[in-house]
């Protein structure tokens, strides 16, 4: 385990609208705000098409491909995530939410196209005194936080 400290800052809330992509919005409001790093959950509806990543084809393979899975409907959905700078100093967000309808539930990560049904409610909470990044890792293809 790595590990370090950080101050609480800002705390903003958004309303995120039909239509929206959350990864899109999000990282934008970030750079507009001076959001270098910061804790986020969310809460509201996905919509029918909306793209997550749902884990490897593979668990223990040398190559990692990511399973994208489709939602077919609209899906109520929660989720918590981080943003920290990658090298180029811009804000990236990290984010997994559960979807579900009915009695199926998915879960899986943002990057690839969460579009907004109707609404999302977000809280973003500001870390501060805190250099920690994310950098690209060759071997797995992620980029990691690297805590400082």
């Amino acid at each position: 385990m790595i590990y370090t400290e950080a101050k609480q800052g800002r705390v903003f809330i958004l309303r995120l609208e039909d239509g929206e992509i959350m990864q899109d919005v999000i990282e934008e409001f970030a750079e507009r705000t001076g959001i270098q790093r910061a804790y986020i959950q969310a809460v509201g509806g996905a919509d029918k098409g909306s793209i997550l990543i749902t884990g490897p084809e593979e668990s223990r393979s040398q190559k990692i491909v990511p399973i994208h899975s489709i939602l077919n409907d609209m899906h109520e959905t929660f989720g918590f995530g981080t943003i920290f700078p990658k090298k180029n100093g811009k804000p990236s967000l990290y984010m997994h939410i559960s979807c579900g309808r009915e009695d199926n539930t998915i879960t899986g990560e943002i990057r690839n196209g969460v579009k907004v049904w109707h609404v999302i409610e977000v809280i973003i909470i500001e870390l501060l005194e805190n250099n920690s990044t994310r950098l690209a890792d060759s071997k797995t293809g992620f980029d990691l936080l690297i805590p400082s």
